[in-house]
């Protein structure tokens, strides 16, 4: 669940009317909605509307799911011994790890390309980044792997954005304990809960749904018309799965769904600035990652103003820094 599923789009039209409403809302159309969003593609008749690609991107990666909505749119260079772990507040940036070439394919709204963006900026990683058309996916037509991101490494290949992570770090501190029980279990949390939060929030009302695409479609590598089809088209679509995925995970109200997750995670911090203490561990990079897309939205701006989240998400800005994207692709 870790990437995004092709966005089709076929037919040179939107045909939106209380029939095709009534179809969307039903969750009677069949498979696939366009790869629009951070967080699927749908037919209508011979017309391809949206993708998998935000389906995915939103958590819905169990089968029942996206049937039940119709398949309408996640070491320290000196250990002591081999028995000793790194602690994440002993891990210095990537001072040994310097490949020569990294490169990112990805889609800038999506919340599992942010994690590994946030996780290559705070750990000065430098690479460059391939926005990959979410219509015709042709910058990635050499790869077998049909969804976002994808990274390389100086030719190797590496997907899913948590094992992207992990073998990263991995490279950069080979004794690096992954499976710290309290750094595993918040990690499995943004992929199992948080994101399922996200699209009933981005979605909510018609405008917010019309804000979230304006932001997608406007930083994503779409041509002209593809843009305006996929703003008007994809809100529109969007506004509807997203109540089905509000019932589907049992969501009563979606801003107290995002504000109890950002309260539960300043829990988590127990009073420590970050979650891996003094310094941000890769669940602190995930957590920030995945909100990263939504915070200048509606609903990233109502979640800092009512929830405590805020100074940690600052503090996060200023610890992750500026990007350490280079230029030669775009």
């Amino acid at each position: 669940m870790r990437g995004v599923n092709r966005f089709t789009l076929l037919g040179k039209a939107i045909r939106i009317d209380s029939t095709t409403i009534s179809a969307i809302s039903s969750g009677t159309i069949r498979h696939r909605l366009p790869q629009f969003a951070p967080y699927g593609t749908f037919s209508i008749g011979n017309t391809q509307w949206l993708s998998h690609s935000l389906i995915d991107h939103l958590g819905i990666s169990n089968p029942s799911v996206v049937r039940s909505i119709g398949g309408v749119m996640y070491s320290s260079a000196a250990a002591a011994s081999l028995n000793q772990h790194v602690h994440p507040d002993e891990l210095p940036r990537a001072a040994e790890f310097k490949p020569k070439e990294v490169v990112l394919y990805q889609y800038e709204a999506c919340p599992f390309c942010n994690k590994v963006t946030a996780f290559l900026d705070y750990y000065n990683i430098p690479y460059q980044i391939v926005e990959v058309n979410p219509i015709n996916k042709k910058e990635i037509k050499w790869s077998n792997y049909k969804k976002v991101p994808i990274v390389t490494v100086e030719g190797e290949q590496m997907v899913d954005s948590s094992d992207i992570i992990d073998k990263l770090l991995i490279k950069m501190h080979p004794d690096y304990d992954l499976n710290g029980d309290e750094e595993k279990k918040w990690r499995g949390w943004v992929d199992q809960h948080l994101v399922h939060v996200l699209s009933p929030n981005i979605y909510r009302t018609v405008p917010e749904a019309l804000e979230s695409f304006d932001y997608i479609t406007t930083r994503g590598n779409f041509g002209f018309t593809e843009r305006l089809v996929s703003k008007y088209g994809g809100a529109a679509a969007m506004y509807f799965v997203s109540k089905k995925l509000k019932k589907r995970h049992n969501i009563t109200d979606e801003r107290a769904a995002l504000y109890g997750a950002a309260e539960q995670w300043v829990d988590a911090l127990k009073g420590r600035k970050f979650l891996g203490g003094s310094d941000p561990n890769l669940a602190d990079l995930a957590v920030f990652g995945v909100l990263r897309p939504i915070r200048h939205l509606k609903s990233g701006r109502d979640m800092i103003q009512h929830t405590r989240i805020g100074e940690w998400y600052s503090e996060m800005e200023r610890r992750v820094g500026q990007p350490s994207r280079i230029s030669g692709q775009s």
